[in-house]
């Protein structure tokens, strides 16, 4: 099981069980309990569409009634619903385990519309979690988000006067939380769309959208000559674009193409995490604004975001954009609107921008007792090479203007993850190369 500021994911009855609910569910209770500034103590829950979240989610309720907290129950929702209603109840739990494979669940904490600090985790795990004599009651809510989105992008003028729209758009929700509300949201935009993979809990692809090869939304988008496409993951916090011609676009640039749309409408702060690609650093200063980073994790992207008063950021590596004063989470439907609402000339800027950086990622599994050792003798590998070591996140070593290295202990899996970007003709060689040594050295000490 692995427990983070993502929250807590396993493998379902292997290292996650009904145990381990209940417990998690019982400490949360608890922080509620002890940091409620007011009498009335409540927990909004919903989950996703994997195979146990059903279970798992009438458990959570259970365990959470049981220490007499009044729980509102949105069913199936996606994390942004999630999110923005949370800001009305104070305190959420989403049963859901992201773009992880279906085997995988978990719980994700939301504390007053956004997840929970490193801080908040550790006195979360230090609660107590006995059981109360006092029982809460549960009640059945629905989620005002798409009434929300339509009216913060009418307000700050993302969307024109109502007008149908002309381009059609391919959606694919891969069967996740956002399926059976996808329809509602585009056709309240006046947008035209088809879909695949667009019933509940039934899809022919993965999880994560990200690694997919999106056979079916491709084909949609180049077989009917569709302006773009967007596939969505199990609880809908991860977007990946299509483009017309069929090509997946990296997940770096799906969040430039947020990042430029923001800053036509005026925004000029942003926050990114450190594994994010150097891309959006060249659109924001290009265009006057300023960039500042934080660690891989949306918690900690939306910490540095509150603490800066930043207009919108996020994470290069999961296509996670966030707009904080519209949800404190990575919102994957925020930013299908925002991008098909993007103009074509900004639209092409970033296809510009982008072509001129390679990142790539990927991931070597590692026992979590010998990271720390394997990443401290990479760093020594590297230390002639780099001209900057960052350590705000594991080791981000910087090697020219163009070139940098990042290695890091994951916070969703048993695994180290390995980034790494420069121009299109270098990046592979890079990569192999800081892959090869991270394996050796993995082998040397364990």
């Amino acid at each position: 099981m692995k427990i983070s500021i993502s929250g807590i994911r396993g493998i379902f009855n292997q290292d996650l069980n009904l145990n381990n609910i209940i417990n998690f569910s019982r400490l949360f209770a608890s922080f509620i309990i002890n940091n409620s500034i007011n009498s009335e103590k409540k927990c909004l829950v919903a989950r996703d569409t994997r195979p146990s979240s059903d279970i798992i989610l009438r458990t959570v309720l259970a365990a959470i009634m049981e220490k007499g907290i009044d729980v509102f129950d949105l069913g199936v929702a996606p994390t942004p619903f999630v999110f923005r209603e949370s800001i009305k109840y104070g305190n959420a739990i989403i049963v859901t385990a992201s773009h992880n494979p279906l085997e995988w669940n978990g719980l994700k904490f939301v504390i007053n519309g956004r997840g929970i600090f490193e801080e908040e985790l550790d006195s979360i795990q230090q609660q107590d979690a006995t059981s109360s004599t006092g029982f809460g009651k549960s009640y059945h809510i629905n989620s005002k988000y798409i009434l929300d989105i339509l009216e913060f992008m009418r307000k700050n003028r993302y969307l024109d006067d109502g007008r149908k729209r002309t381009n059609t758009v391919g959606l694919d929700p891969g069967g996740g939380a956002i399926s059976s509300f996808i329809p509602k949201l585009y056709d309240s935009l006046n947008q035209d769309f088809l879909s695949v993979n667009d019933i509940a809990g039934i899809s022919s692809r993965s999880p994560d959208p990200t690694t997919d090869d999106l056979f079916e939304l491709r084909k949609l988008v180049l077989s009917k000559k569709l302006d773009l496409g967007f596939a969505f993951d199990m609880d809908a916090d991860r977007l990946v674009v299509v483009d017309r011609n069929g090509n997946k676009l990296s997940t770096d640039l799906t969040l430039l193409l947020c990042i430029a749309s923001t800053l036509y409408h005026g925004a000029k702060k942003f926050v990114v995490s450190i594994d994010t690609s150097n891309a959006i650093g060249h659109m924001v200063t290009d265009h006057g604004g300023t960039l500042n980073y934080s660690k891989v994790g949306e918690a900690n992207v939306v910490k540095q975001l509150l603490n800066l008063q930043a207009d919108a950021g996020g994470e290069g590596s999961s296509a996670g954009f966030i707009m904080p004063k519209f949800n404190m989470c990575r919102d994957g439907i925020l930013a299908s609107v925002i991008i098909s609402s993007l103009n074509e000339d900004l639209y092409n800027d970033c296809i510009e921008i982008a072509s001129n950086y390679s990142t790539i990622r990927s991931k070597v599994p590692i026992e979590s007792n010998f990271q720390k050792a394997v990443i401290e003798k990479f760093e020594e590998k590297y230390k002639a090479k780099s001209f900057q070591i960052i350590k705000m996140d594991g080791t981000k070593i910087l090697i020219d203007d163009k070139s940098w290295i990042l290695i890091r202990s994951s916070n969703t899996e048993h695994a180290v993850r390995i980034s790494v970007e420069s121009s299109p003709d270098n990046a592979l060689s890079i990569f192999n190369d800081a892959k090869e040594k991270v394996q050796s050295i993995y082998e040397e000490i364990k």
